[in-house]
């Protein structure tokens, strides 16, 4: 046996052990950690140098920071992956039918606007507001469907689909407030570069073409046109998902989506999502900032959006769209479990951060990144508590009514 055919096995059992959510989840919470201890220890310094160098070729805008580089070209492929999944939901799964779909649609413009009433509501007047109210729009899918994959398991697939679709929803609404806010330049022709890009991965999809040396180079070149666009890149990656087919054909094991996520999702969990996050989490806490949060009127807009704001406006949405008709609540799904995936969804972390470095400056945006984290935090610990609860219930088999 050559040594190829003896690392094989070891490499595959690797990826199955990445394919599974609750490893994922660890991964990113142990990156967040590692950052949080990194960024606040003596060599803090090295920790700065390393995620602030630059590299990458400046003829093509891509000069870009090891920080940038993980979260403009590595979380990329997490939403290509998310994007793969909620294209599967909406063409064969739960969210095929109109009114399943409309739920966590309608869920996740409450969960946008109600936080952004709130930060505005409560600091209004204050300097920088007039785009810090942004911050607590986005629900973190990673950070959430983590959490959702640790303590959760039981739970029905509904509640996954429920929140994936919620949370991809807001993520694109919260980027599509970035492309309207902090866009200083658009290029057309970049632009027009990427929708041909993106035109012509559909309709190689659509020839059935299965070169992956032809999709590679023009992913990238999707990627580069939307990034020097001056859109958030990340956008190119749920682009190209969406647009990837998700039906077999006869004598097709399995549709294009489906084995793309299969080979990606173990690099999406094992190596994106844990770097991204080792160099976004790395915020200074000190006795003085986390005081500051709670004495500053954005900051504390930040942490009432992302906890109040996020969870009576995803559940509120809900029970108003159900109530109208227009939306269907999931058999398998009961209030209560809405009520803990609403308070998830107030773990805002990627575009959050994001946010706050493009709509603040120095102190206050560092703060408002900390409020970040210690509202993540929160909704995280409270909505473990809820759905661990929950999970007890499903695993009892126990009615899941809306009344129970």
């Amino acid at each position: 046996m050559s040594t190829s055919d003896r690392t094989r096995p070891i490499l595959s059992g690797f990826a199955r052990f990445l394919r599974i959510e609750t490893t994922g989840g660890f991964l990113l919470l142990a990156a967040t950690a590692i950052a949080l201890v990194w960024a606040n220890s003596p060599l803090d310094d090295s920790y700065r140098a390393i995620r602030d160098f630059h590299i990458g070729p400046e003829s093509l805008h891509l000069n870009l920071s090891i920080g940038d580089w993980a979260k403009d070209g590595l979380l990329a492929l997490f939403f290509f992956v998310a994007g793969l999944e909620l294209k599967r939901e909406l063409v064969v799964g739960e969210l095929s039918d109109l009114r399943s779909a409309a739920l966590p649609i309608l869920a996740a413009v409450g969960g946008m606007l109600l936080p952004a009433l709130i930060a505005v509501g409560v600091a209004w007047g204050e300097p920088g507001i007039e785009r810090a109210w942004a911050i607590p729009v986005a629900t973190d899918i990673a950070f959430a469907l983590g959490v959702l994959a640790l303590v959760g398991s039981r739970l029905p697939t509904a509640a996954r689909v429920f929140l994936l679709s919620l949370a991809v929803v807001d993520d694109l609404g919260a980027i599509a407030v970035i492309a309207v806010l902090f866009t200083e330049t658009f290029s057309v022709l970049a632009a027009a570069i990427a929708v041909a890009g993106l035109a012509c991965y559909a309709y190689l999809q659509h020839r059935r073409v299965r070169a992956w040396w032809l999709y590679v180079p023009l992913a990238v070149v999707v990627w580069a046109a939307v990034h020097a666009a001056g859109i958030h890149a990340t956008i190119a990656g749920v682009a190209l998902g969406l647009l990837t087919r998700v039906r077999a054909d006869a004598g097709e094991e399995h549709a294009p989506a489906v084995r793309l996520e299969h080979r990606l999702q173990p690099w999406s969990a094992g190596l994106a999502v844990p770097v991204f996050a080792l160099f976004a989490a790395g915020v200074t806490i000190s006795a003085d900032s986390l005081g500051a949060v709670f004495s500053s009127a954005i900051p504390l807009g930040v942490v009432a959006g992302l906890l109040a704001g996020k969870f009576f406006g995803i559940l509120g949405a809900s029970a108003l769209a159900v109530r109208l008709g227009v939306a269907r609540l999931p058999g398998s799904l009961s209030w209560r479990d809405v009520a803990a995936l609403a308070m998830l969804g107030g773990v805002g972390f990627t575009v959050s951060l994001l946010v706050a470095e493009l709509s603040l400056d120095g102190e206050a945006a560092e703060l408002a990144k900390a409020a970040v984290l210690i509202a993540s935090a929160f909704a995280a610990l409270a909505a473990a508590a809820l759905l661990s609860r929950r999970n007890k219930v499903h695993a009892r088999g126990a009615p899941t009514e809306p009344s129970d």
